[in-house]
């Protein structure tokens, strides 16, 4: 698992398992396995990623996450110049003058075109979409299997919403389109180039804004992620050197759901078992890569 590819995962691991100004407060929040995970779904919700992450990890493995988020870049492919335009293209419109009216004017006839044309296909085009994902679930060689029944739990309750939302309503599209236009402001991306140049730091920051941005847009459509996260309730269901199982009851679009999270404990403090094993596996497969020949090195062989 890239550590790129790590924010999803801590994601899922609060969900599945289910924010604080201080460092103190985040540190003294893991002093038992409730308090660890509740902390975690605050700080998610807050949309504080940097102060989650160091709630989430040992401070060892903390600081490994930091140290490593630019090794990845070694593996990053290089932009192609049509990808480059495309992103340029797309943040121009997102970001220029009037960006909302014109923006929701190049749109408005292509929503009633596609509204008669998808109408009455979209339920069974969602419907395959959630059987790909179950498809792809199932077959997840990182998801136990518990983890894998209570995804497909969380499918079910989110498939009802995807085929009766509106998704051509023209008032909600507006509405979005302000939403992604003031998020892109807020990014402030240039290239591609800027995001691979980013600190761990920075790509917080930037996940924060883009969190917030999703939140609002789900929002809009009828799914409000603030709502599933109050609904959290945590109860113990063991604790035995210094092992614990947590159950998170929770409520999805109106549909009641529960899932287990193991917990392992390190130095007084409780932290996802699942989540530290997939940090811990990042971070050995990233220092066991070899490093790519640089360009002078490669002259040299030659």
């Amino acid at each position: 698992m890239r550590l790129r590819h790590a924010m999803p995962m801590l994601l899922a691991v609060l969900l599945l398992g289910a924010c604080h100004s201080k460092d103190e407060a985040a540190q003294a929040n893991g002093s038992t396995p409730q308090a660890a995970l509740q902390t975690s779904i605050d700080l998610l919700k807050a949309g504080d990623f940097d102060r989650l992450w160091k709630h989430a990890l040992p401070p060892a493995d903390y600081a490994n996450l930091r140290a490593d988020w630019r090794l990845q870049q070694r593996d990053a492919q290089p932009t192609s110049a049509e990808d480059r335009a495309r992103l340029d293209q797309s943040m121009r419109k997102l970001t220029g003058p009037d960006a909302e009216n014109r923006l929701y004017a190049e749109l408005q006839p292509k929503l009633a075109a596609m509204e008669l044309q998808y109408h009455d296909q979209l339920p069974v085009l969602i419907s395959m979409g959630e059987a790909m994902l179950k498809s792809a679930i199932a077959q997840s060689r990182t998801l136990s299997d518990v983890q894998k029944t209570q995804l497909d739990g969380a499918l079910d309750a989110l498939l009802p919403w995807a085929q009766q939302t509106p998704w051509f309503d023209q008032a909600r599209a507006k509405q979005a389109l302000g939403v992604a236009v003031a998020t892109a402001r807020q990014l402030d991306l240039k290239d591609p180039d800027q995001l691979h140049a980013m600190d761990f730091d920075a790509s917080m920051a930037k996940y924060a804004v883009a969190w917030g941005g999703l939140k609002r847009l789900l929002a809009i459509y009828g799914l409000s992620v603030d709502d599933t996260l109050d609904s959290v309730r945590l109860t113990p269901l063991s604790s035995t050197a210094g092992h614990a199982m947590v159950r998170a009851d929770y409520t999805l679009l109106g549909q009641p759901l529960s899932a287990e999270t193991a917990l392992v404990r390190e130095n007084g403090r409780w932290y996802s078992e699942d989540l530290l094993h997939n940090a811990r596996r990042s971070h050995r497969q990233l220092q066991q890569q070899p490093a790519p020949a640089t360009a002078a090195s490669a002259v040299a062989k030659d």
